[in-house]
């Protein structure tokens, strides 16, 4: 249980820093003219600094996932493995388009104030300490494929040792300093916006926001199983209906590691599915298909531009956004808020969001962020039913459950 405790931890924190930082900034709005307004100094500072170690941390974050995620599946490259990691692919990438889609239709309409209509202005830095990235996220990106591919290539054992501990250190940089001033600098960012006034502005948008991503995930879902039921030749509701407890439990500890022997046997269930296509995909895709949180940030990011920007970002870039989101999902860090912590830097450097953008976008899926967890699990059972019918139609790879014959859909 230390995973799922881990997470709602974070979460936790996160939801205390939100609350804390909004309080004290209507507080200290409220006494504008007394000597609190001196505490806005150090505020301003500190969201700086914080802000700056997240974004040094950044292109060290996509160096050392990527590339060893590529060199991984170069190493392992089967047909079944290749075809499920390009049907998780696929799936992240149609979610994110769908999002984008639906952005573009339904952003206009929540009457989004555009304008700065802010009552105060925050004060400048008393103390300002710049941290500038080793290389731009771009060049991370490409530095990240050209050595994954590279290694891949030349079957290079050292390198790819090198790279394994690249990514263990890596992972414990944003585990033991990353995460732990998140909560921070959400709070002092919250801070700045309820002291601001502009907080109380667009808290009814933040609300619609989630409860519209929770409907996209159920509409992507049912899609999902539409084609597993079309590819397979099999009743996809035999499938979906099992997934209700590990549904259930994905939205209690927010972790689709925690949620993986639920899922497991949520899929055991099915009369429609293979018991080895079930232990192959279910935890392959616990780790590189996150449909859900990357249909939520697409549609964060879109709704957080307008907001904060004043526009929605062009088609352009909402489609280069969503085809590099789509591999960095794929390749994302096992930590809380993985896909959002992995992609800080397409965030920043093609849709152009500043610390506040990253602290409200960060701050906001982690409110949802068990939905979105839950629909990355079940739809796993749709890609299991996929990977059936391209590989396993005829029983080739293994008899489906219990010996009994698929329902057709």
């Amino acid at each position: 249980m230390a995973a799922p405790l881990k997470d709602f931890s974070l979460i936790l924190k996160l939801l205390a820093g939100i609350v804390i930082g909004a309080l004290l900034g209507l507080y200290i709005g409220d006494h504008a003219d007394g000597p609190l307004r001196n505490v806005l100094d150090v505020v301003v500072s500190l969201r700086h600094i914080f802000g700056q170690i997240i974004f040094f941390l950044v292109p060290l974050v996509i160096v050392g996932f990527i590339t060893p995620a590529i060199v991984r599946l170069g190493q392992n490259a089967s047909k079944i493995l290749f075809t499920a990691v390009a049907l998780a692919y696929v799936s992240s990438l149609g979610a994110a388009l769908f999002s984008t889609v639906s952005g573009y239709l339904i952003i206009p309409n929540l009457s989004i104030a555009t304008e700065t209509e802010t009552l105060r202005k925050l004060p400048d830095m008393v103390f300002r300490l710049d941290i500038p990235p080793l290389f731009s996220v771009m060049s991370a990106l490409v530095l990240a494929l050209c050595f994954g591919v590279a290694i891949a290539w030349t079957k290079s054992e050292t390198m790819t040792r090198l790279f394994n501990e690249l990514e263990r250190m890596v992972s414990m940089l944003v585990v033991r300093i990353m995460i732990p001033i998140l909560p921070f600098f959400v709070g002092l960012s919250f801070l700045g916006l309820a002291y601001e006034g502009s907080l109380s502005l667009h808290l009814p948008v933040f609300i619609s926001m989630v409860l519209i991503v929770i409907v996209g995930h159920f509409l992507w879902m049912a899609l999902l199983y539409a084609i597993g039921g079309l590819l397979s030749g099999r009743n996809p509701v035999e499938v979906f209906r099992h997934y209700v407890p590990a549904y259930l439990t994905a939205v209690g500890t927010m972790s689709s590691a925690a949620t993986l022997p639920v899922a497991l046997e949520c899929a055991r269930k099915s009369r429609v599915l293979s018991r080895n296509m079930v232990e192959f995909m279910v935890p392959l895709g616990a780790t590189v298909h996150l449909c859900g949180s990357v249909l939520t940030e697409t549609f964060f990011c879109m709704t957080l531009h307008l907001m904060l920007y004043g526009s929605l970002p062009s088609v352009g870039t909402m489609l280069i956004f969503c085809v590099l989101l789509g591999i960095f999902a794929v390749g994302a860090p096992g930590v809380p808020g993985g896909t959002v912590v992995a992609s800080l830097g397409i965030v920043t450097g093609v849709l152009g969001f500043d610390q506040t953008g990253v602290a409200l976008l960060i701050a906001i899926f982690a409110l949802q962020d068990s939905f979105g967890t839950a629909c990355n699990v079940t739809g796993d059972g749709a890609l299991t039913l996929m990977l059936e019918g391209l590989f396993n139609r005829h029983g080739e790879l293994g008899e489906l459950q219990h010996g009994e014959p698929a329902e057709k859909a």
